[in-house]
C-alpha cells in the first residue's frame, strides 16, 4: 500500500497554502496504470493533473470540492494486486 500525495513543489509558484480537488478521472476501487490521469487539482487559478506512481487499484480519500494542502493524501493505491 502506498499514499498518493500532492506534490509540494506544486506550491512552488503559489501565494496560496491550500487548493481544492477539481474532479478524479477514476472511480473509487478502480484498476490503474502507472503514469494514468487520475485526478485534476486547482491551486490558485491553475489546475493541475495528478497521476497514478505505480499500477495498482486506487481508493479515494479526498474528495471533489476537498480542501488540500503540500502533501495532502489524496488516494492510497494497494500495489500489491497480480495482474489477471
Amino acid at each position: 500500500m502506498q499514499d498518493i500525495k500532492i506534490d509540494e513543489a506544486l506550491w512552488a509558484s503559489s501565494m496560496l497554502p491550500e487548493g481544492i480537488v477539481e474532479r478524479w478521472f477514476i472511480a473509487s476501487g478502480a484498476a490503474i496504470k502507472a503514469g494514468e490521469r487520475i485526478a485534476e487539482v486547482r491551486i490558485e487559478d491553475a489546475l493541475h493533473e495528478i497521476v497514478a506512481p505505480a499500477p495498482g487499484r486506487a481508493t479515494i480519500v479526498a474528495t471533489v470540492n476537498a480542501i488540500i494542502e503540500p502533501g495532502s493524501v489524496l488516494a492510497t493505491l494497494d500495489d500489491t494486486l497480480q495482474p489477471g
